[in-house]
């Protein structure tokens, strides 16, 4: 007779019982994906997308948890709208939290990253998806061209604690044009198959390193790819009627309320939703005004419960792109998205409350930094891990008086043009950061110092 220590029984009993799970349900497939999402308070929600027919346990500690399913396997519907989106795979989403503590976690084979109570390494990214948008197309199917893998591998071998993405995850609207082995074949439309070829699966190895923040962009909003960002990324409960499907609910559906993330220490992130937004301005008598401007008394009420605030959103507030005009070759600066200006102008002249110290964004595909002598946090855009860059350079020094908002006195500024990459940050201190830039092959380009709300450079531009 065998007798087995109490000890033993312990590590046996839920290795049995995870066994007889596992036979109930299918082998992850080559198109599954597995990561883990912050939320609200920082809460951690391990999400499995999958081909299979039900979701299978959630593996914490050693102990087996049912993993409730988010939304029911099905291929997202074709919008009215939107009638030219071919069929897509149908895929089910499955989701479980992870309590604040664990040490390990896994699903279907694949191990999750857990949250960690005080991130000090923080990978930031941004518009990562591969163009293809009428007569733009970018060559899906070359990864020098469509390096966001690649950036993802090399984000990842920075060992974060935590990966920030500041919005614009799927651009794969169009079909790729005829003619053009660079993109010939890809998947396009508003379905799984897309987001899988522009997010999911080059996105694998940075999944691995670290759980994820996720900021919406527009390419998120309903009119475009809303139904998979309320399916597969927003940290929130999914809601049926919230979930783009219907033009109907779209005014619900192309709001979320903000909400902070804990980094320990005095500091959070305050994640806000500008998916709806537009540069041409809101008017007094448009809903989004309003509806924006209740926002800022959001993040202005959350912001009170840390001594550091770093906003995270998609539009920039305080930050310039370039334009050049195609028949004098005039280039032309413009600068923070003018709906929000509009909106939280009507609240704070400042336009966001004094106590948030840091806004990272990105929509503008490039990487910059802008410190200012006035009350407006330091602004970084990184909105270089993908998709196809800007290429028109910003002014090594600005014009005199040129301002990204009204107000905001620009004191130190820096830029990258047309460079694939990601950026980090590392604390160093309660109010303090060493962000560095990195290219796709995790080669640093340029740092720079952030104290309180000031940021400065070693590099006003890199070339």
């Amino acid at each position: 007779m065998t007798f087995f220590s109490t000890a033993r029984l312990s590590v046996l009993v839920p290795a049995l019982l995870l066994a007889g799970c596992a036979g109930l349900v299918a082998d992850p497939g080559p198109d599954d994906v597995a990561f883990v999402v912050i939320g609200e308070e920082g809460a951690a929600t391990a999400r499995l997308i999958t081909a299979a027919a039900t979701c299978p346990p959630l593996l914490v500690d050693n102990r087996a948890l049912p993993m409730r399913v988010r939304v029911a396997k099905s291929a997202i519907p074709a919008r009215p709208d939107q009638a030219h989106t071919p069929a897509s795979s149908a895929m089910l989403v499955c989701e479980a939290p992870i309590a604040a503590g664990s040490v390990t976690a896994s699903v279907a084979g694949q191990s999750l990253p857990v949250p960690k109570a005080a991130p000090a390494r923080i990978v930031v990214i941004g518009d990562t998806g591969c163009r293809l948008k009428g007569k733009e197309a970018q060559d899906c199917n070359d990864p020098a061209a469509f390096p966001f893998a690649r950036v993802a591998a090399s984000a990842a071998g920075f060992r974060p604690d935590l990966v920030i993405h500041v919005g614009d995850y799927h651009y794969r609207e169009d079909p790729c044009p005829a003619g053009r082995p660079g993109c010939a074949g890809s998947p396009y439309g508003y379905g799984f198959d897309a987001w899988a070829a522009d997010f999911f699966t080059p996105a694998r190895k940075l999944f691995a390193a670290a759980p994820w923040v996720l900021a919406r962009g527009n390419h998120e909003s309903c009119t475009r790819a809303g139904q998979g960002w309320w399916r597969y990324l927003d940290p929130r409960p999914y809601q049926a009627g919230r979930d783009c499907d219907a033009p109907a609910n779209d005014a619900v559906g192309e709001h979320s309320d903000p909400y902070a993330v804990p980094l320990g220490a005095g500091a959070q992130l305050i994640v806000f939703d500008t998916a709806n937004t537009t540069h041409k301005g809101l008017p007094a008598t448009d809903p989004r005004r309003a509806a924006y401007a209740d926002s800022y008394r959001k993040i202005a009420q959350l912001a009170r419960g840390a001594a550091y605030n770093i906003g995270v959103d998609h539009h920039p507030l305080f930050a310039f792109g370039a334009n050049r005009d195609g028949k004098t070759g005039e280039v032309t600066l413009f600068g923070g998205d003018k709906g929000l200006l509009d909106a939280f102008g009507d609240v704070d002249p400042g336009y966001l409350p004094a106590s948030v110290s840091m806004l990272l964004s990105g929509h503008v595909h490039l990487w910059e930094q802008l410190s200012f002598s006035s009350r407006h946090p330091t602004q970084f855009v990184a909105g270089f891990s993908g998709t196809a860059e800007d290429i028109v350079p910003l002014p090594a020094t600005l014009p005199p008086g040129t301002s990204p908002a009204p107000g905001a006195i620009v004191a130190h500024m820096s830029s990258w043009i047309d460079g694939f990459g990601f950026m980090t940050m590392e604390r160093t201190g309660p109010d303090a950061w060493l962000v560095r830039v990195h290219d796709r092959d995790g080669l640093e380009r340029n740092r720079c110092k952030v104290v309180g709300r000031k940021s400065q450079c070693e590099l006003g531009q890199v070339h």
